[in-house]
């Protein structure tokens, strides 16, 4: 089982690696392709890593007491694959309450998969991230009306949880293949 693990992760590694070299390179490309955008390249990618950097360090600490507080029990009991129209609620809830960038939802979203959760809350939860904010509501009530507020709001809901079904369908039957 270790040997295992170990494997894995050397493989994830390897495709890390392998994927920020190809970053790199086509940065690269794009640099000498284009110079007179270089100055806005390398100015944007400094505040992407500055922004990246200042708040690394606490998902890094948010993830650990997630992983140390929170049971693997709690998770699929609440967002695992029988946890349905309860799951789904949990997930919105848990989508839009935070506001903060999208990436620091993928390592949130990570842990959950890693304790159980099921696709559709998964994609509920990043979906919700991303495109249902208070704030954003608060500011779509003020400028467009109660009712087109509403109406996204509602629409965004039934569609996210829709997509969420279908990606785990898709999923869900490609990993049953897999691990067979």
């Amino acid at each position: 089982m270790k040997d295992k693990m170990m494997k894995k992760n050397q493989n994830n590694s390897k495709k890390s690696f392998i994927f920020l070299s190809i970053v790199i390179f086509i940065t690269l490309l794009i640099l000498i392709l284009i110079p007179e955008k270089s100055s806005l390249i390398m100015e944007t990618s400094y505040d992407y890593f500055l922004q990246m950097a200042m708040v690394f360090p606490a998902i890094l600490i948010l993830m650990g007491l997630f992983s140390v507080w929170i049971s693997k029990e709690f998770v699929m009991n609440h967002l695992g694959e029988s946890s349905g129209l309860k799951g789904i609620v949990v997930s919105f809830i848990l989508g839009a309450l935070p506001t903060g960038p999208m990436f620091i939802a993928f390592p949130m979203a990570q842990a959950l998969h890693k304790k159980g959760a099921s696709y559709t809350n998964i994609v509920i939860f990043l979906s919700a991230w991303a495109c249902i904010k208070i704030p954003q509501g608060l500011v779509e009530l003020q400028f467009l009306g109660v009712k087109f507020m509403l109406a996204r709001l509602g629409m965004t809901i039934i569609f996210i949880t829709i997509m969420g079904i279908i990606i785990n369908k898709l999923i869900g039957s490609e990993s049953l293949k897999q691990n067979r």
